[in-house]
């Protein structure tokens, strides 16, 4: 073994004192245990530690990606760490001394896929616990919770058929799409799991973002009973890292009495090689001109740049997928025809979108963008997308054509550092350089958020696109966009549900929801996303484990207190007359406004340099919040 980046000075090892040795593998799909016996070929095992006995823990690099071994405790803080290594094969020998604070180990360039937990002593390890609530987001309206269906592993989908209520499409990331008519069917409407790569295997509590990630309805679906999927499918090209895949965007036709979809139907319209198992993206959306839009993340959770990206115009971050719009069409929202097909290909470009005639992809329709998870149309023809952030920042923006929104120069409107993502400075670009596409404007998002308030109290960790309210039930909500958050800590399902308007002054604010029928006003699981009806209501995803797995599911609609099921119980599952659980016998591989404070910031401003000021030395989020890599990996 060649000893690499020795760190025993920052764990405190005593001289001469003889240490226990620990062996792994890492990849970008996790560590792997090779000694002692107890871990061998588990994948993140836990490692059991002894407070004030000295480890050594080798491992060796086998996928030639930058990795390294971070150790912290429950707050956040490092505790060991040691260099990065990137040479295939190589190996890095890491001495600490064990304390009892410790509760994880990671790579900090992979810290969703390669993650373990450590336990000290004889006891078992704690349950994770609620993260504190935050202070900078004041509650607004109240809301229920009124549940449509359960059962399902990790809903990404929820399509109502227009002029055939209820009948909708519950899709699950898991690789199947349910009919729901009241109930959701336990035959599958659709299911394309032997197509895809399986999901929810071999990483960090199962968290994976690949998988069946979005499901859209044709406009003239009453006609052609088109219906379009967004799947992971297994490597079709050379991608750069052995857990690439190939995102697939396809179209089925669905029998005429809407049974079911045809699965020999599929024509696939759109193919993109993906470099890793996160920043997919995934939303579909048919916009007012007919065209299918379709949300691409950056590819890569290696702080947008690095390996599985491509190099562009800024010098100050080592290349990013999201800035060049030649290499790939990733980091972005495309626009394409499915309709017409008069010259016999899988799709055709609108005329009029920004790069035709131009360098770069024609199908783009906007770039600059990290993560862009659910994308949405309103009646006035907006279109909104959650884009997660990386180490400090979640941001919601509205999507225009041409539009640069900023990543990785950016992250939402602050600047960012690529190798040092903790780094807060000023002085990166605000557009392009002349010789790029003619100096084009970086634009900030309409809404941010810090992942942390002024007492270091977690706020979230990956923003979820939503919808804008439109129906007549709430009418604390009409007219503003529902959005969320996936959780205020990794480790404990405390996802967020937030309204946002837009002041005559053109600058957005943004309240929490809080949900009147949990037994503390909180969401109390992962939120996962988003989808409405036609007639503007708004339905709720989510899970209690954060992962494509289990069957802890859930669809809700958002209703009002006045008029919700006092059946309807969000926290327990409830017992309301549209509740359903999915029973699946197929065989699976896995399965009322608040007054505000005055003082209230609007728009962008939220989590400027006042409450930064505060935020430099917190150390209050908890797990792997530093770097939400995940949409999701934030």
């Amino acid at each position: 073994m060649v000893a690499l980046g020795s760190i025993s000075s920052l764990a405190g090892v005593t001289a001469g004192q003889s240490a226990t040795t620990i062996e792994l593998t890492g990849a970008v799909g996790g560590w792997e245990g090779v000694a002692p016996d107890s871990i061998e070929d588990e994948t993140n095992p836990t490692l059991q530690l002894e407070p004030g006995t000295t480890y050594r823990i080798v491992w060796e690099n086998l996928d030639g990606l930058p990795h390294n071994v971070v150790i912290e405790n429950d707050a956040g803080d490092t505790l060991v760490r040691s260099d990065l290594i990137t040479e295939q094969g190589a190996t890095q020998t890491v001495e600490f001394t064990a304390s009892e604070e410790m509760t994880s180990y990671y790579c900090e360039v992979h810290p969703s896929g390669m993650r373990g937990p450590i336990q000290t002593g004889d006891e078992a390890p704690d349950e994770p616990e609620r993260p504190p609530e935050q202070t900078l987001i004041p509650d607004g309206a109240t809301v229920q919770l009124e549940t449509i269906a359960e059962g399902l592993s990790s809903p990404s989908g929820f399509e109502t058929i227009p002029g055939e209520s209820p009948l909708a499409l519950a899709a699950d990331q898991t690789g199947v799409i349910y009919r729901y008519d009241g109930t959701v069917q336990n035959e599958p409407f659709l299911d394309i799991r032997d197509q895809m790569v399986t999901v929810g295997e071999g990483t960090w509590a199962d968290y994976d973002e690949r998988g069946l990630l979005g499901i859209a309805l044709h406009p003239e679906f009453p006609e052609n009973r088109k219906l379009y999927v967004r799947y992971s499918r297994p490597p079709q090209t050379d991608v750069s890292t052995d857990i690439g895949h190939t995102a697939i965007i396809s179209e089925f036709i669905v029998d005429e009495d809407l049974s079911r979809a045809l699965p020999d139907s599929e024509r696939v319209i759109l193919t993109e090689p993906m470099p890793g198992p996160v920043h997919n993206g995934g939303g579909l959306a048919f916009g007012p001109d007919g065209s299918l839009y379709i949300g691409f993340g950056d590819g890569s959770s290696q702080n947008g740049a690095g390996e599985g990206h491509a190099e562009d115009w800024y010098d100050g971050n080592p290349g990013g997928n999201a800035q060049n719009v030649t290499e790939n069409r990733l980091g972005s929202i495309l626009r394409i025809d499915v309709t017409d097909r008069s010259n016999s290909q899988p799709y055709e470009i609108p005329e009029d979108n920004p790069l035709v005639g131009k360098e770069g992809r024609d199908e783009y329709y906007a770039w600059g963008l990290r993560n862009p998870w659910k994308i949405s149309f309103d009646s006035e023809d907006r279109l909104f997308a959650g884009d997660p952030g990386g180490r400090r920042y979640e941001s919601v923006v509205r999507i225009e054509k041409g539009g640069n929104y900023g990543w990785n120069v950016k992250e939402a409107s602050h600047c960012y550092d690529a190798t040092e993502p903790d780094r807060s400075f000023d002085d990166c670009p605000d557009r392009t350089p002349d010789s790029v596409r003619g100096g084009e404007p970086l634009r900030d998002p309409i809404l941010e958020y810090p992942h942390w308030d002024e007492q270091g109290n977690p706020i979230g960790i990956a923003a979820i696109g939503g919808h804008v309210y439109e129906a007549d039930d709430i009418p604390a909500l009409a007219g503003k966009y529902i959005f969320g958050d996936f959780s205020r800590s990794y480790r404990y399902p405390a996802g967020s549900l937030f309204a946002a308007s837009q002041g005559d002054d053109g600058d957005w604010e943004m309240r929490k929801l809080v949900v009147e029928n949990t037994d503390d006003g909180q969401l109390g699981q992962y939120l996962l996303g988003f989808s409405s009806d036609q007639d503007g209501h708004i339905y709720v995803l989510t899970n209690e484990t954060g992962a494509p797995n289990g069957d802890s599911g859930s669809i809700y609609r958002l209703a009002s207190p006045d008029t919700a099921s006092a059946e309807s119980d969000a926290e327990s599952g409830g017992e309301g007359n549209t509740e359903s659980d999915v029973e699946d016998d197929t065989e699976t591989d896995e399965v009322g406004d608040a007054e505000g404070d005055s003082n209230w910031a609007t728009g962008r401003t939220l989590g400027a340099a006042g409450v930064l000021a505060g935020l430099a030395g917190a150390a209050g989020y908890l797990f792997s919040d530093r770097d939400s890599e995940n949409h999701t990996d934030s």
